[in-house]
């Protein structure tokens, strides 16, 4: 698909960062005491009260899961599914270093799409472990993982991902619970690079998420799998002149992509909730591990810069 307008704007233009308007309007903004406007709000909490077990699929797309979407429910904290986990050793799995399954209770609703989570350099599991359940309650299987070392780079952490993703579905005790055709990578850092080395290498998947990638290749050329990559305005670890953005802008125009730069934010903003982060990763992933172009409307026309988004690029519609 061609890119919005937005997207194809120069190489010149995007390197002037205008960010005057925006700072002005951050300024403007905490001086009145809304700076806390990038924390879930008290409606958001109240939605993560329990809630219902079993949604039918729409007739019309059998991969539809759940209520028809607002703003107000991809925010939550919880989405419409209860939530169970169970945690898987490294001694019975191979390829990667074990982590924790989170997936949705009901067994009422048919299978579920699935997405493997990596960490950063020298993390583990537990620096993911907020995706676990803010994603399966939406209708996902979701498994953070361990890498087999902490030192691992980011082309072992994508052959783990996807070893991952070959356990869940061929050998793990949720297996019947998934949609093998239906499955999704995500990481942070070395493990957000190790994502799109994951996507390069298995174009069978439906969606990588790169967060504050890091990487020494800058060109992925090779993508076909829609990709959302999520920088940080003030990382200084991964820099998104040096990653993020190149990552980006290397996609090819035809793979369905987006970019959002978080404002103010650093490298490890991804390891704590995050609304912003959550409610695009939700509609990246139902979009196109779904096809549920019910989440369409939070990702096209792009998001606008805010208190919390830098700025958002991306092809429109997909």
């Amino acid at each position: 698909m061609e890119p919005q307008q937005h997207d194809a704007a120069s190489a010149a233009g995007r390197r002037a960062r205008p960010r005057r308007a925006t700072k002005l309007a951050l300024s403007l903004a905490l001086a009145l005491g809304t700076a806390g406007a990038a924390l879930p709000t008290a409606q958001a909490a109240q939605d993560a009260q329990a809630a219902p077990t079993a949604v039918r699929a729409a007739a019309d797309n059998p991969y539809e899961r759940g209520p028809d979407p607002t703003e107000r429910s991809i925010e939550a904290v919880r989405g419409p599914y209860a939530v169970s986990e169970t945690r898987v050793s490294s001694l019975v799995v191979s390829g990667f270093g074990g982590g924790t399954i989170y997936y949705p209770t009901t067994t009422g609703d048919g299978t579920f799409g699935a997405v493997a989570i990596a960490p950063g350099f020298t993390a583990d599991q537990s620096s993911m472990s907020w995706y676990g359940p803010r994603l399966a309650s939406q209708g996902f299987v979701v498994f953070t993982i361990d890498t087999n070392t902490r030192m691992d780079q980011p082309a072992s952490r994508g052959d783990q991902l996807l070893a991952a993703l070959d356990y869940l579905t061929q050998r793990s005790s949720v297996r019947g619970r998934i949609d093998s055709d239906r499955l999704a990578v995500m990481g942070h850092s070395m493990g957000g690079g190790g994502s799109l080395e994951a996507a390069k290498d298995r174009p069978s998947l439906k969606a990588a998420i790169p967060l504050t990638p890091w990487n020494l290749d800058k060109t992925w050329r090779e993508i076909t799998v829609p990709t959302f990559i999520i920088g940080a305005e003030s990382d200084s670890v991964a820099s998104v002149r040096s990653h993020a953005e190149p990552f980006y802008e290397s996609l090819p125009s035809s793979t369905d992509r987006a970019y959002m730069e978080l404002n103010n934010a650093t490298h490890f903003a991804p390891n704590t909730p995050d609304t912003e982060i959550a409610k695009y990763s939700i509609s990246w992933l139902k979009r196109f591990v779904d096809d549920d172009t019910r989440y369409e409307q939070f990702l096209c026309p792009l998001p606008r810069p805010s208190l919390q988004i830098e700025e958002f690029r991306g092809n429109c519609p997909h």
